[in-house]
């Protein structure tokens, strides 16, 4: 009977492979198997030795995303063999990577784990762009949420009133599809239709591009300018810090920069 490996999920960071840990990287270089996803950097699998097995288990063309239990079988069956199996994942595996799922069904087959966690686009993305999630006298808090919610059937599972009343930044990771919806509930709930707001599409990657708008009318620029997924939608007045001088990684023009950017920190600190 072959000795049980062991699974470890690691998370890849946001896109710059340069983000991954120190541990996820040197597991990434030993490992027998690496199961992947779409968004976990490909430069990672450079890393890999020459004779592991890669396994891609996201979405290719003409081909449908490997169900949950599909995955979860192929990490399974490959520990009972013996194999040592990076499981990586774009971003963090535990925020909205299904990560959890996996852990757990390792554990009910008996099968060793570890979690490596990642640099999640929650907070890479944002900070690419130019965009702190947190700012001392602007925002205290921040609440992340998956888009998810408004495309399924039933009632809505977040409290859309609460989020309008909490105040700080919003995050929305899988939200292109029902941004729509999503502007709607949080417009119908009184949040301010004027709130700075951002949607980063494959951020911290050299195509990374930012769509700026308020609130009311972030959906019709998203449609207007072509936006597609993946992206980050941060909703808050922190998005106002890009154009105030923290954008650094797609750097303005010179046009831009002559829009008054200067003056634009110390505008929002009036109106804060």
């Amino acid at each position: 009977m072959d000795q049980t490996g062991k699974v470890w999920l690691v998370g890849a960071g946001p896109g710059d492979p340069d983000l991954i840990t120190r541990k996820g990287l040197r597991l990434l270089q030993s490992a027998d198997v690496i199961v992947f996803d779409r968004l976990a950097p490909p430069e990672l699998l450079d890393e890999a030795r020459p004779d592991a097995v890669l396994i891609n288990v996201g979405k290719a063309p003409a081909r449908q995303r490997l169900s949950q239990e599909h995955i979860n079988e192929v990490l399974i069956s490959r520990a009972r063999g013996g194999a040592q199996i990076v499981r990586l994942k774009g971003g963090d595996p535990l925020l909205f990577g299904r990560g959890g799922e996996e852990a757990l069904a390792c554990h009910a087959a008996g099968i060793p784990f570890e979690i490596v966690p990642g640099v999640s686009s929650a907070c890479a993305a944002p900070a690419y762009a130019g965009i702190p999630l947190t700012q001392r006298e602007i925002s205290s808090s921040v609440t992340i949420i998956t888009g998810h919610d408004l495309l399924e059937e039933g009632p809505a599972r977040i409290d859309y009133d609460a989020l309008s009343q909490i105040g700080g930044t919003l995050v929305i990771l899988m939200g292109v599809k029902s941004l729509p919806r999503l502007q709607r509930r949080l417009l119908e709930a009184g949040l301010n239709p004027q709130t700075p707001a951002a949607a980063i599409e494959w951020g911290c990657v050299a195509g990374q591009r930012v769509i700026e708008a308020p609130l009311t009318r972030l959906a019709d620029t998203a449609v207007a300018q072509a936006l597609r997924a993946p992206a980050i939608i941060v909703i808050g007045e922190v998005v106002r810090l890009r154009r105030a001088g923290m954008r650094w990684f797609d750097l303005p023009t010179q046009v831009e920069e002559q829009l008054g950017e200067s003056n634009a920190l110390q505008a929002i600190l009036e109106e804060t």
